[in-house]
């Protein structure tokens, strides 16, 4: 039985899969949280923009 669950490298594989999943799935969290705070600052250039050609103050 031992021997049997020393070689048995099915489980291995599965945390090696789900760590490969976690590390992407932190990358595409990152990369998420950089795109909103951009897409942010271009919406609020925007505004002024707008604010600034309609001469409101």
């Amino acid at each position: 039985m031992p021997r049997r669950l020393a070689s048995d490298r099915r489980g291995a594989t599965a945390v090696e899969y789900a760590l490969i999943l976690a590390l992407i799935v932190l990358v595409v969290i990152a990369a998420l949280k950089q795109v909103a705070g951009n897409t942010t600052v271009m919406w609020n250039n925007v505004s002024d923009q707008f604010i600034h050609a309609s001469g409101r103050p």
